[in-house]
């Protein structure tokens, strides 16, 4: 018995179960946690950080990126250039180090006497990333009469280091990288170039006096940026709407401060409008935060301040109306840089400045300056205040609806509602699509004559816990519920359903985790407050593909395009293309992003047409209410947090997730 006890036993667990993972081996094996892996971008922009961060210490004064026939890209600086000398400690070339080693770098040492005292680069893992995902990596650099120059495949020295003297016609100074990228790491290989021209001319933006280009050698094509503006030019080139007031700029920086380093401060350009999309990019030492952070925090909770002190001396708040920063911010574009000493980011691609001194920092600086210009120009002053006033007024106006907004006795349909020109209850169908973009494409896509769409924007509120009463203040779900006809209402009560207009109301979201959020956060709503609509058979779900397949033609068969749910009906394409002999790599698979990276066409063929289509009718009998809702409980419900993780601990290994 113990004998074949022991046989069913796992692999041993002792010593040498542990691995250690040395040098680049962990971006390797989960390259996500470092870049984004959709494209390649971000690992480029960490080259493009290194040479922008020696403009930003005031050694260059120029940086050119090469795009080469061969796939490969190479980003040119006239900084100091990288040491290649041995390292004190290390008794390895500097330059290696760098580019083979994680958490290794100039962008430590900060402060006075530091290489840097600003810069882009902190976590020390930026570089080396790039080479570690990279087939081919050269670097050479130009310094103190020397040329050196290194080469690298996978993270590993290839060519070790050369060094020459300068010869006629070489630069005096910089540091060339050429990478060629490794394909297999990212979804595609290709640079999005209108992101690649964007983050570029930033750069120029940030740095006035430096010139950055951008050469694609295949088209013969260069361009080139050098803003002697800076912000200002930025900001009024990328404006859609008219400002209310003059454009609000200025900077500050700290000299013999207590409080922040002497050099930390920011830059900013704000513009008020009352239309228009609103544009807002900021940066932390040139690098581009699209996610925001603390230093936008200090840049709102100035302008609030700055507002709401002017607003307060001048009496100018009606009774009843209380001012919040996001009724100044919300018509606010703005392109702000700050330089912050030791930035801490959320994660490797920096997307998200976490410094928490940060607030402080900006706000120091724009809440005075901007006082200071409201008092001086009273007349800008009460533009501003009576835009954020107005703001202020539609949003406790919103707040306060708890009924349907009605005109002439009847519930008025949603103006984003896009309606079909049907009103037979069988043949109508409604889609819930998730944002303005896919809205756009299911509204051109559709059949109008039986086939309406609801855009919702964002993420639909939780209302497993929301009293029936106080739904409609909330926007998206009062549209809901005026443009299916039907109030709101529990499972042992007879709502009126004469007023229902819609024989199918379905719920349409992306096929990624995002959209099963949302897709969840719908069903807690219908399975809560529409209950008799899912036991009547009203409610559904769209299942949009993940994937598409394009295949060449094969003997007789013409190219075909596929498209897959998930990656399971993915592999059996592919083996299926393989049994017709197609061969292994000759199709192109997409992937889709969103439903907003769909055409209106393909759209219509994979989700909309009631031929093509994949539609889940949502049912439960009553044994399966009362299961479900305790479930409900357990995933939605605010006290459940010790329910949904012993839920988790039972069932987290059954969930597919797509990370």
């Amino acid at each position: 018995m113990a004998t074949d006890r022991s046989s069913k036993l796992p692999a041993e667990y002792s010593e040498g179960s542990i691995r250690v993972l040395k040098g680049l081996e962990p971006v390797k094996q989960r390259p996500g946690m470092y870049t984004r892996t959709d494209n390649p971008l971000h690992v480029i922009q960490e080259v493009l950080d290194n040479a922008a961060d020696e403009s930003l210490a005031g050694h260059g004064k120029r940086i050119k990126t090469i795009l080469h026939p061969d796939g490969s890209i190479s980003v040119e600086d006239d900084g100091r250039g990288i040491p290649f000398g041995l390292h004190p400690e290390e008794k390895v070339p500097v330059i290696e180090i760098v580019y083979t080693r994680l958490h290794a770098g100039g962008k430590f040492d900060k402060g006075k006497g530091g290489a840097y005292s600003f810069s882009g680069g902190l976590h020390g893992v930026g570089v080396s990333v790039t080479n570690a995902l990279a087939k081919r990596l050269e670097v050479t650099t130009h310094r103190e009469g020397q040329v050196a120059r290194m080469a690298f495949g996978g993270g590993d020295v290839i060519e070790k280091l050369q060094i020459r003297k300068l010869q006629e016609g070489d630069r005096r100074q910089g540091t060339t990288v050429r990478v060629w990228i490794d394909p297999k790491y990212f979804e595609t290989p290709q640079l999005p170039m209108t992101e690649l021209a964007h983050l570029l001319r930033s750069k120029a933006v940030l740095m006035p006096g430096v010139v950055v280009s951008l050469v694609n050698e295949k088209t013969k094509e260069t361009q080139s940026w050098q803003y002697k503006g800076g912000l200002r030019d930025y900001l009024m080139q990328t404006l859609t709407g008219e400002p209310v007031i003059p454009l609000f700029e200025g900077e500050g920086f700290a000299q013999n401060n207590d409080n922040f380093a002497e050099g930390e401060g920011a830059q900013w350009c704000v513009a008020f409008t009352e239309d228009g999309q609103p544009v807002r990019e900021s940066y932390v030492n040139l690098i581009p935060t699209s996610a925001g952070g603390t230093h936008e925090s200090g840049l709102r909770d100035g302008l609030f301040n700055a507002v709401k002190s002017f607003v307060d001396l001048h009496s100018l708040l009606p009774k009843g109306v209380k001012l919040l920063p996001e009724d100044v911010f919300a018509r606010a574009s703005y392109v702000l840089s700050a330089k912050v000493l030791d930035p801490q980011f959320q994660g490797q691609i920096k997307e998200r400045l976490n410094s928490r001194d940060a607030v402080r920092l900006v706000s120091s600086f724009v809440r005075p300056a901007l006082e200071l210009c409201l008092n001086h120009h009273v007349e800008y002053g009460r533009k501003l205040a009576e835009l954020a006033i107005k703001a202020a007024q539609s949003r406790q106006k919103a707040g306060q609806k708890v009924e349907k907004r009605k005109g002439s006795g009847v519930a008025v349909l949603p103006g984003k509602l896009t309606d079909c020109e049907s009103r037979d209850l069988s043949h109508n169908e409604v889609f819930l699509v998730e944002g303005d973009s896919a809205g756009g494409s299911a509204k051109m896509g559709r059949d109008k004559e039986c086939q309406a769409v609801l855009p919702l924007r964002g993420k639909v509120l939780n209302t497993w816990e929301v009293e029936r009463d106080r739904l409609f203040a909330n926007t998206e779900i009062h549209d809901i519920a005026v443009a299916i006809g039907v109030d709101p209402h529990g499972p042992a009560d007879t709502p009126d359903l004469s007023g229902l207009r819609y024989g199918k109301i379905c719920i349409l979201s992306d096929a990624d985790v995002d959209g099963s959020h949302i897709q969840v956060l719908l069903l807690t709503l219908f399975f809560r407050h529409f209950p008799k609509l899912i036991e009547t058979g009203h409610v559904f779900v769209a299942r949009p593909p993940l994937f598409r397949v394009d295949a060449p033609a094969r003997g007789k068969k013409p190219a075909s395009k596929t498209y897959a749910l998930d990656d399971g009906e993915l592999t059996a394409i592919l083996d299926k293309l393989r049994k017709e002999g197609v061969r292994e790599g000759a199709w192109n698979i997409s992937r889709f992003k969103g439903l907003g990276e769909m055409s209106a066409e393909q759209l219509w063929d994979t989700t909309l047409n009631p031929d093509t289509r994949r539609l889940l009718p949502i049912q439960l009998g009553k044994q399966d209410f009362l299961q479900t809702e305790n479930l409900i409980t357990k995933l939605m419900g605010k006290g459940e947090a010790a329910a949904r993780r012993e839920l988790m601990e039972l069932h987290g290994d059954a969930v597919e997730i797509d990370v």
